[in-house]
This record gives C-alpha cells, structure tokens and sequence, in this order.
C-alpha cells in the first residue's frame, strides 16, 4: 500500500475478487483468514458491499457476489466492444464470414460484438445480444473447453449445425484476460469449416486479449 491508496477499498475490492472466484461463497472466516485482517473488519466490509447490493449473504452466512455487480457490467460490455472490433473486422474480411465476440452471461454465451465481411454474396445473419446454452454452439464450447485445465488443443473448437440448419461455426477461447470468460468465432453457411479458418479465429482471439489486457 502507497500513502495514495485506501486500505479499506483495497480490502473491499480484494473481498468482491475472491467472491467471483466461487461458485460457493465464503465465510466470514474463510474471508479473514485469505484477507490476513481479523473478522471484525471483514464484518465491516460486507455489510459496506451489501448495502451497495454488490454482497448479498445466504441463510447459512456464507457471502456471495451480489446482483449489484449486474449494473456494473453492463458499463463492461460497450468498452469490450470497442476493444475488440479492429480484429472482429479484419477477421470478418479475411474469412468471408460474419465474426463474433462472445462472453459468458451466468448459464448462457451472449454475442456482444458482430461483425459482417462486405463483399460476400450472402452470409449468415448473426446478431449482437444473442443469447444460447454454453454447451451449444462453437462459442460457447470454446469457452467450455478453456476451463479445462490444461486447454485442449489445438486451441479452437468446430460445430455445424448446432444452433442453425446447414451452418458452421469455429471459436477460440480468450485467455489470459482477468475477470472475463468469452471466445471469438465466426459463423458460416457451410457443410465444413475450411482448414485454415480454426488458427486463424485462435489468431483473433489472442489479438482481442491482448486488446482487452
């Protein structure tokens, strides 16, 4: 700590990361104990963050990320967005098809980023805001499948015909980016996804990640 920095923010920044790092919550206890201060202070903390929503704790007193945080990351996405473009436009022309940024939303893979190539004849209809199950759908795979420990390789993951008749879609994970689960991909209408199309989607999403980092 600097003599230009809050203590007590730190502490309650570091008490929100190691909520959203459990599917499970924690104890006051728990909290102390990873935080090195004693329970009162962690009792202080929380009741702080509950009353701006961004804790809530259960009947069992465990404590967990509260819905005030749902606020916070709508302002997220604009910013993730704009990030990502620049390689979402050159994917998109390069491949001849529509590219996507994709980011987990609780159970679910939400588009937030779409990007057509130009001067393709047709190509498939792809819509920021779409919302699928994770485990449907290339995107959503490929997210799956970087919460294995270690990724499976070769790095990008191929549907067709998961979430629409006669289309394929290729995604890659973004790694190495904190606080954000998502992947790029492109979609196509296509039998088989060409063999150059996986490396270069695994290309796009390191360029995205390292945007975003």
């Amino acid at each position: 700590m600097t003599a230009e920095t809050s203590q007590t923010l730190d502490r309650g920044l570091r008490v929100l990361k190691l909520l959203a790092d459990t599917d499970h919550g924690l104890t006051v206890t728990e909290l102390s104990a990873r935080l090195g201060v004693n329970r009162t202070v962690v009792y202080r903390l929380l009741a702080t963050l509950e009353q701006h929503s961004l804790v809530r704790r259960d009947l069992g007193g465990r404590a967990r990320v509260g819905l005030g945080v749902l606020g916070l990351s709508r302002q997220v996405h604009p910013l993730v967005r704009e990030a990502a473009l620049p390689a979402l436009r050159a994917l998109a022309e390069d491949i001849g098809a529509t590219a996507h940024l994709t980011l987990v939303d609780g159970t679910e893979a939400l588009a937030v980023a779409v990007v057509e190539p130009t001067w393709t004849d047709y190509h498939v209809a792809y819509r920021a805001g779409f919302r699928h199950p994770l485990d449907m759908g290339a995107a959503g795979r490929a997210i799956l499948g970087a919460r294995r420990q270690p990724p499976v390789e070769p790095g990008y993951t191929l549907t067709h015909g998961e979430l629409e008749t006669g289309a394929s879609g290729a995604a890659a994970p973004l790694l190495g980016v904190t606080g954000i689960e998502g992947s790029v991909g492109v979609v196509m209408l296509s039998d088989a996804v060409p063999e150059r199309v996986g490396p270069r989607v695994v290309d796009a999403a390191r360029e995205v990640a390292e945007a975003l980092r």
